[in-house]
Order: C-alpha cells, then structure tokens, then sequence
C-alpha cells in the first residue's frame, strides 16, 4: 500500500512513530552510529581531494582513499600540536597562575563581604562543604571522566578508518541505494545525492571558514587588551565555538584562568569579558546568517531542537551532528512528494504574502 493513499491521520501516525523509532535507535546505540555519522560528513569533505587523486593522477583506490585520511589527520595532528605546544609553554606560568588566582578569589571574599554582609570565615566554610560532597562523590566522576576519555580515543582511531572505508566504498553504497529505488526514480536518487554532497560540503567549509574569523577576531581583541598567549586562546575560542552553547562558554573559562599569567587584573578580567560579548555578538548577527544559514536553509526553531535533541542523545557529537542532519533530512524530504510539506517545515522560507496564499488556495479548492 502506497502512503500516499492513507488517510490524514494514518501518515502522521506512520511518520511519528518512524521518527521514534529512529531516534530511539539512535539514543541507544550512539556509540556505534555517532562515529560512523561523523565520518561520513569528514568523507563527504574529502570526496574532491579523493576524485583527484583517483581520476585526475591515476592513483588506485586505495592508496587515494589512504592519503585522503592522512591528510585530514596530519591537519588534526597539527592543530593539536600546536595546542599542546602552547599548553606546555603557559605551564611554565603555573605559579603565577596560582598567585593571581589566589590574589583574584580574595578580591571575590571581600566584595561578597562588602556588598551581601557574609563574613570570609563563612564563605571558606560553605566552599569546604561543597568540597567534600564532591569529594563523596568523586569516584563516579573520575569513572566518568575516564570512560569519557576512553570513548574519545576510540573515536578518534576508529573514524579515519571509515572515512578510509566510506571513500573505498563510495560507488559500492551509491549502487546499493540505486538497486533500492526504482528505476523511474534514479533521477531523483542522483538529484539527492548530489544536493546533500554540495550542502555538507558548504556547511563544514562554512563552519572552518566561521572558525578561523572568530579565532582571529578573538586573538586581536586579546591582543589588544594585553592578555598573553592571545593566539592559543584565540584558536581554542574558534575550535569550542563549532560546539553549540556551551563551546564559548567553555572557552571563556580557559581564557579567564589564562590571563592570570599576566597581572591578574580585574580591568583585564573585564576586558576579556567585553571581547567575548563583541565577538559573540559579530558571529551571531553577522557571520552564522551570512556564512552558515545562507548554506544550510534551515530554520531556528528547528535548529535549536535539533541541537538540544542531539545534545541529550550523543552529547557534543550529537550537537555538533544536529545541523547536517537536518539539512539532508529537508534535502530527502523535498525531492520526495509525500514528505515535502516536512521539508517546508524544516526550512526557513517566509512567505511574504501569507493571507493572500490561502486565499487563493481556498479559491483553486472552490
């Protein structure tokens, strides 16, 4: 029986208990598919360079698909070695840090003392208890953070090898899809394909592009408040900012404890505050809606329930994996009939006319 010929209420049930059901695969094995999702947008990047290497310099699959991989990790391999360099050199200022920060959470005591009337004695005596019911319950956080770190590793092993398989693979999985689909339909299975290969390949060039302008707008404005390492901290800024909400967040609490190394400040403190806000403020209003939204044509409504959704599936990943599936979801969902009013909803189209549309659909119905 085709969809297209039950009732109303029949395809909804059909398409919300299939959104379940995928969701809750997804919820419950995100350890297996998470990896695989992220390599297949990595292979998607990487499919020009392999195209290249494959037909262009008549390279064998093999070794085209292998240097493709190592390629895309010698440019991970050095973004971390540059990081870990620079991570290194501001250990050298780890008892300055401790000074400042010492010097800084006094300066904290005696505003709280001054301004809610709460001696420092008890303030040291709150902070301790805090400290040892963290310390009750530290064994489950330490377990975490090491199984945590574990699946980290793991990942980042296992996705060059799928990267390696998906590029391998790519005419294998692309002959598989068509021997699903009818032959009438090959024109559509080729038009999907090929629109999701051009909007994830826009999207993660869109969000380099995004990283490296924020990186830069955040080391100059650090740069001219006086905070050092300004170039580390701006590059760990971008990197945390491709994770949605909390990434700058994160990165300002880095940037904070590393501006101790300096004089501690609380103009300084101030100021990295205020090139956060500018920054965020420059991203947010001028480069997601020209570079990102202008990519990927999906609304904000259902932007953020994407992110939140796959925030509480597969953590980071999940966030980070939101936006790309969406947009092939809305790229599937318009080129298929039954499914395109879910595409619409998906997008970001804003009628102009709106009344005037369901007059005239009204008058076409009489």
């Amino acid at each position: 029986m085709e969809l297209a010929k039950l009732p109303f209420y029949a395809k909804i049930s059909c398409i919300l208990i299939s959104l379940i059901c995928f969701g809750y695969i997804f919820y419950i094995g995100n350890d297996i598919i998470t990896p695989v999702l992220m390599a297949f947008l990595f292979a998607i990047l990487l499919v020009p360079i392999f195209t290249f290497l494959n037909t262009k310099l008549k390279l064998p699959r093999y070794f085209a698909a292998i240097t493709c991989v190592l390629l895309f990790v010698a440019f991970i391999l050095g973004i971390l070695a540059f990081i870990s360099y620079e991570v290194t050199d501001m250990a050298n200022d780890f008892e300055t840090i401790k000074k400042n920060a010492n010097s800084f959470i006094i300066d904290i005591h005696k505003f709280i003392k001054a301004k809610f009337n709460i001696s420092i004695w008890e303030q040291k005596r709150y902070i301790g208890n805090v400290a040892k019911d963290s310390v009750k319950n530290g064994s489950g956080t330490i377990g975490s953070a090491i199984m945590t770190i574990s699946d980290l590793l793991l990942e980042s092993t296992i996705i060059p090898i799928y990267i390696f398989l998906f590029l391998l693979y790519k005419d294998h999985f692309t002959l598989f899809l068509s021997k699903l689909i009818n032959k009438e339909n090959h024109s559509v299975l080729k038009d999907i394909l090929s629109q999701i290969k051009i909007s994830i390949n826009n999207y993660i060039i869109s969000l380099i592009l995004e990283m490296v302008i924020v990186s830069v707008l955040t080391s100059f404005g650090l740069w001219i408040i006086g905070v050092k390492y300004f170039i580390l901290l701006g590059l760990i800024t971008g990197i945390l900012n491709l994770i949605p909400y909390i990434g700058i967040l994160i990165a300002g609490v880095i940037t904070l404890l590393a501006s101790l190394t300096g004089s501690g400040e609380t103009s300084i403190i101030l100021g990295i505050l205020i090139v956060n806000i500018i920054v965020q403020l420059i991203d947010n209003n001028i480069l997601v809606p020209l570079i990102i939204n202008s990519k990927v044509e999906i609304n904000a409504f259902v932007s953020i329930i994407g992110i939140i959704v796959g925030g509480a599936s597969a953590g980071i990943s999940g966030m980070f994996l939101a936006i790309p599936l969406l947009a092939i979801l809305k790229i599937i969902f318009d080129r298929i009939e039954s499914l395109e009013p879910w595409g619409y909803l998906l997008g970001n189209d804003m009628p102009k006319n709106f009344a005037w549309r369901i007059r005239k659909t009204r008058s076409q119905t009489k």
